[in-house]
């Protein structure tokens, strides 16, 4: 998402929460709309999935502490972060990476190493110590050509462009556009290293290098874990009770269909092998958490049958071995 959209869109408007929402109440009204309008629910229906694209993106950025920050300090100041890639192919803003020389000045991206001199003395003869016409060695005076300089940036991709890899542009201002070949499996706070996209060299040696700061948005849904991504996945008390086949998502694929063994509590994790993030390193697997969903309204019938059940079962304390071991170490 361009920053541009940050300053376009009201997020908290299109999750229809206040500005104050605690994270608690956010992920519960994010979870109710996405299931409202997930396109399993809604096949066929390009309203509805455009509507879960919306809201899965404006929590992909709430939900996020410092990205939230931002995002108010951006919809306060009127203008916003330029330096953005998007995912899904679209074209990332570059100009952060020379805001800080042209007028840009964001924080979050911009050339670290010299100044604006520094920079325009490198293209136009100047030398490392930043005087326009400054002669620096190499051609011009001793020890051959000079290296052009490192520089820094950095860029914020979506989760699925960063599990994937691709290609995106960045685009300078009045610079011409720059291919930036993210590799799959690109972690956050990543960097790579773009080899002669640096500062020209002032007198025809190699170009310097440029080095991306990769961070990665979060997902609603998915959590990465090295090579492994994890989901929670909620079930019924019936089902996680008497065993059940439910439907685990999975990233970009179509969901893939697990076995809960009778029995199983909150926290047990199932695995999907090679379901996680494909690397160079290998390719991890899919870490599917159970959440036994426990209902908040009964019907008195239900209520009634519940009760019975629990007359009819035995009479134990689960809480009694935690109890005793807390007491011995008193």
């Amino acid at each position: 998402m361009a920053s541009q959209d940050w300053f376009d869109k009201d997020f908290y408007q299109v999750l229809g929460v206040s500005k104050d929402v605690s994270e608690s109440d956010l992920k519960k009204t994010y979870r109710k709309l996405a299931r409202q309008y997930h396109p399993d629910s809604n096949a066929g229906d390009a309203k509805a999935e455009a509507r879960f694209k919306e809201i899965s993106e404006a929590y992909s950025v709430l939900s996020d502490k410092e990205q939230r920050t931002e995002y108010d300090q951006v919809r306060a100041m009127g203008s916003g972060a330029r330096f953005t890639s998007g995912g899904n192919g679209q074209p990332g803003g570059f100009e952060d990476v020379f805001g800080g020389m042209f007028g840009g000045g964001n924080r979050r991206a911009g050339f670290q190493q010299g100044g604006f001199e520094d920079f325009l003395g490198g293209m136009f003869g100047g030398g490392g110590n930043g005087g326009f016409g400054q002669s620096t060695g190499g051609y011009r005076g001793y020890g051959g050509p000079t290296r052009g300089r490192d520089l820094e940036a950095s860029t914020t991709l979506d989760f699925v462009t960063a599990i994937r890899g691709e290609t995106i542009t960045l685009q300078p201002q009045g610079g011409k556009p720059i291919k930036v070949k993210i590799p799959a499996g690109v972690s956050d706070g990543q960097k790579i290293r773009l080899r002669g996209k640096g500062e020209p060299s002032p007198d025809g040696g190699e170009t310097g290098d440029l080095v991306l700061s990769i961070t990665v948005r979060k997902h609603p849904v998915f959590e990465r874990d090295g090579l492994n991504l994890r989901v929670e996945v909620p079930v019924t008390f019936v089902e996680a009770t008497l065993g059940a086949t439910v439907e685990v998502p999975t990233l970009g694929g179509d969901p893939v269909r697990l076995r809960v063994a009778a029995g199983t509590p909150s926290g047990r994790v199932l695995r999907v092998k090679g379901r996680g993030v494909t690397t160079t390193k290998g390719t991890g697997d899919l870490l599917a958490t159970v959440e036994v969903a426990v209902p908040s309204h009964l019907t008195d019938a239900a209520r009634k049958h519940l009760e019975d059940f629990a007359a009819a079962m035995p009479d134990e304390n689960p809480r009694a071995e935690l109890l005793d071991r807390a007491g011995a170490n008193h």
